[in-house]
């Protein structure tokens, strides 16, 4: 068997056309101590397609970071697989809250961490955490006018959703919010925290930064905005979530609310359509309406329409010379990120 995938992205999507059965998207996490990360990535690589596993997943000497759909007949086999190692018996799976088309492949990699923070090991003790609160005590937590509500996600995600009155740091990656959070909550030691994400990894990372930076009351929404958005559903407790929950898959957003937050990088009426620049050598992550979309093929400038609507050979003759010809892009338009939840 190979262990990578050895298909082109067209080819992979035929075969998922091809399919006669649903799947199911779900994502997962352990902090856990891993001895050997490249035997496990190997086996599980093995055991995962042939369950007809496809996503993302990061291993590391710290654990598991896994986002990925699984056939729906093979949830329950899936759900056994995972159970039968010791360390991570029992983790909690977090559905999707939109069940759509998410991945075409499946990729596991190795990384020094399962989510990049950039700190050293003594910036932080995972044995110490924040206290998790259920969507429940969350929202009974926000009521209070003293409570600190911070988002620990990136700006390009808080951008089209977000907790109401929440902080909402202009950070682009994990690392860089970390210390931001830092700077903004300093002199703020003594009060109470309230942290989210989309499915709790980094608040369990970020929690316990904070906490070893001084500060005393650090709490942590339990399982993310998708296990909020899923109480929302079930008619639990009333949303204060507005707007979209960002994805890092095919789908890029679930939505919790019918709330538009943000705007068309291109003439600034009211959208959250984030796509990604149809021009490959761009490839920005950008906010896009539809009347944008339609005039300028997808594409985040009329200079990369230019090259989009050039021949295949010629784009690859570009693209062998990195000539990229770069447009003015918005100040508020990234690059897209990678993975991470």
């Amino acid at each position: 068997m190979h262990l990578r995938n050895i298909y082109d992205k067209e080819t992979l999507k035929k075969k998922l056309a091809q399919e006669k059965f649903k799947r199911v998207t779900i994502s997962f996490y352990q902090y856990v101590e891993i001895q050997d990360p490249r035997g496990l990535r190997d086996e599980l690589y093995r055991e995962w397609t042939e369950l007809g596993v496809l996503g993302r997943i990061y291993v590391s000497f710290e654990g598991i970071n896994a986002q990925l759909n699984v056939p729906e007949h093979n949830f329950d086999a899936f759900r056994n697989c995972v159970d039968s190692r010791e360390e991570f018996r029992g983790v909690p799976f977090k559905v999707g809250l939109e069940q759509r088309e998410s991945f075409l492949k499946l990729t596991i990699k190795v990384k020094e961490k399962i989510v990049a923070d950039g700190l050293s090991l003594d910036a932080y003790d995972l044995k110490i955490r924040g206290k998790h609160l259920k969507p429940e005590e969350f929202n009974r937590a926000m009521e209070s006018p003293e409570t600190i509500v911070v988002d620990m996600r990136n700006q390009y995600e808080s951008r089209i959703g977000h907790f109401e009155k929440a902080l909402t740091p202009d950070a682009d990656t994990f690392r860089e919010e970390l210390s931001l959070v830092k700077e903004i909550l300093k002199g703020r030691e003594d009060e109470k925290l309230l942290l989210y994400c989309t499915g709790g990894i980094r608040c369990e990372k970020a929690s316990s930064y904070l906490i070893k930076q001084g500060f005393q009351d650090v709490n942590q929404l339990e399982g993310g905005i998708i296990n909020y958005g899923h109480a929302v559903k079930e008619g639990r407790i009333e949303n204060r979530f507005r707007g979209k929950n960002f994805v890092f898959d095919e789908r890029l957003k679930e939505k919790v609310s019918d709330d538009i937050l943000a705007d068309c990088d291109i003439c600034g009426q009211d959208s959250d359509n984030q796509i990604n620049c149809a021009n490959v050598m761009c490839h920005l992550l950008f906010i896009q309406c539809q009347d944008c979309a339609k005039e300028l093929h997808g594409c985040c400038s009329k200079e990369c329409l230019e090259v989009a609507l050039l021949p295949e050979k010629e784009q690859r003759v570009l693209r062998k010379g990195n000539q990229h010809p770069t447009a003015k892009h918005s100040t508020k338009q990234r690059l897209r990120p990678k993975f991470a939840m």
